[in-house]
């Protein structure tokens, strides 16, 4: 579901991610609209355990759209807002037919998948390197789960 970003979605879009005791991450928990909650609930459910050889993570406040992996925390938050930096014209990147939206400089571990009916951002640490494997083994699942909006739409 297209939507303007909230505040929830700009504070974890400035950088607000981290680590808590008890192994949990605070973020922000996303806010998906009614058409995208069943979406958001079935691709977080099918997520992997591991990621980057990382364990999942619980989350806090407790969501079911939200998780994340190991320390620093990667995290994936799926009904977010429309991410500000996106226009018709913006650099996107293809993995396996979903198109993400790099982060800004300030933040370049922030990737947004674009063009579907719920918008799923996905956090990864440079500490990982390359963020290849994650947004490979998250954009099937994202394929399976969310459907795509009508051609030129994102």
């Amino acid at each position: 579901m297209r939507r303007a970003a909230t505040g929830t979605a700009a504070l974890c879009a400035a950088g607000v991610l981290a680590s808590c005791s008890a192994g949990a991450v605070e973020m922000p928990a996303p806010t998906p609209g009614p058409a995208a909650e069943q979406m958001c609930r079935a691709l977080v459910d099918r997520l992997p355990q591991t990621l980057f050889d990382q364990d999942r993570v619980g989350v806090r406040p407790e969501t079911p759209y939200a998780t994340a992996w190991g320390d620093p925390p990667i995290a994936l938050r799926c009904g977010v807002g429309s991410p500000a930096g996106l226009r018709p014209d913006s650099q996107l990147t293809v993995v396996n037919e979903i198109a993400w939206l790099p982060g800004s400089a300030e933040r370049p571990e922030l990737f947004t998948a674009v063009g579907r009916e719920a918008y799923v951002e996905m956090t990864v640490p440079a500490s990982y390197g390359a963020p290849a494997e994650g947004l490979v083994k998250v954009s099937n699942l994202i394929k399976q789960e969310i459907p795509a909006l009508p051609p030129g739409e994102l």
